[in-house]
């Protein structure tokens, strides 16, 4: 690990101003940050410590949603009444994501801006256009069991980690911003991570020093909430696929549909025309494939990963007939 300077941040806009500077980064659970420092993956010269700041409550929003603060624990956020009963499919998806000692320390914030697990981002012996942009990508044609299968380009296959990131685009939630200069902005969960294309050193759609201040959820959804995640082991471990479900059926029929998926893609995954073709349709075997025909448009697996698409399509089929009881 690389010397650095310490300070601690006085105000959310203080520590946007603060990290605007080059070589500046903000630590809160530090759970992701500190191993890649210590790998030297990340190299930062200055931390700034936002853990004192009155960012860790959940507050009822007028509407009937809930704001996050962005220092809100994992583990406070997954045992909150309010999140277990109205917002259940983010509970369990918290709860899947990692150890109890590290829902301890993560924070909602960090959650969201979490990197890759991509074992060639964490080698820095290794070329990535994540780490050093130019460089290539040792992914393609190496081994990509864990990357993606959507959304890919040229420049990386790596997936979005987040569990958590997974059930709150499924929720639509919105992530609340300050930049260096005071004004403050609220960006829908479907626009905050980026795809990679070109620059996938780019990972969010955050500016030069804009900080995350909270999470806001829009009023509970009707319906039943599943998170289902599939992974190479029993304990905890990242998603090889998984799928957060938001369903409500009445009639015999699906009413309503909300479908967003990890382990796939560079950000989470939605697909709204997946949605539309499950509203309204009686539950049956074909009309869950023909939804998972609609997500898995485009997908391409690169070797070791292309188990990966028939896998989502029985984990979607499986997480459907759970919810519609068929």
């Amino acid at each position: 690990m690389k010397a650095f300077t310490y300070s601690r941040a006085a105000s959310a806009q203080d520590a946007a101003q603060a990290i605007a500077k080059p070589g500046a980064a903000i630590i809160a659970g530090g759970t992701n940050l500190l191993d890649l420092m210590k790998l030297q993956v990340e190299t930062p010269s200055k931390l700034i410590d936002i853990n004192r700041l009155p960012l860790d409550r959940i507050e009822e929003t007028p509407d009937g949603g809930l704001r996050i603060g962005t220092l809100v624990r994992n583990s406070d956020l997954a045992a909150d009444p309010r999140v277990r009963q109205h917002y259940g499919v983010l509970s369990r998806a918290l709860l899947a994501g990692a150890s109890a000692q590290l829902r301890n320390k993560a924070t909602t914030g960090g959650n969201l801006l979490q990197r890759t697990r991509c074992y060639y981002f964490y080698d820095i012996s290794k070329p990535c256009n994540k780490r050093a942009p130019g460089s290539g990508c040792a992914a393609i044609g190496g081994f990509n069991r864990i990357h993606a299968i959507l959304g890919t380009s040229d420049a990386c296959i790596a997936t979005h980690p987040s569990d958590m990131a997974v059930a709150m685009q499924a929720l639509e939630a919105n992530v609340e911003t300050v930049k260096p200069d005071g004004s403050t902005r609220a960006i829908p969960m479907a626009e905050f991570h980026r795809l990679p294309g070109k620059t996938p050193q780019i990972e969010t759609a955050l500016e030069v020093g804009e900080t995350i201040t909270a999470v806001r959820l829009p009023p509970p959804l009707p319906g039943l909430h599943i998170y289902r995640k599939v992974r190479d082991r029993a304990s905890y471990a990242f998603a090889l696929v998984s799928v957060a479900a938001v369903i409500q059926t009445a009639g015999g029929k699906i009413s309503s549909a909300r479908l967003a998926f990890g382990g796939l893609a560079h950000k989470p995954w939605r697909v709204p025309a997946a949605e539309q073709a499950l509203t309204g349709a009686a539950p049956s075997t074909t009309v869950f494939d023909q939804a998972a025909d609609t997500v898995l448009q485009g997908a391409r697996g690169y070797g070791s990963n292309d188990f990966k698409i028939p896998l989502t399509r029985r984990t979607l089929r499986a997480v459907l007939a759970q919810a519609t009881q068929s």
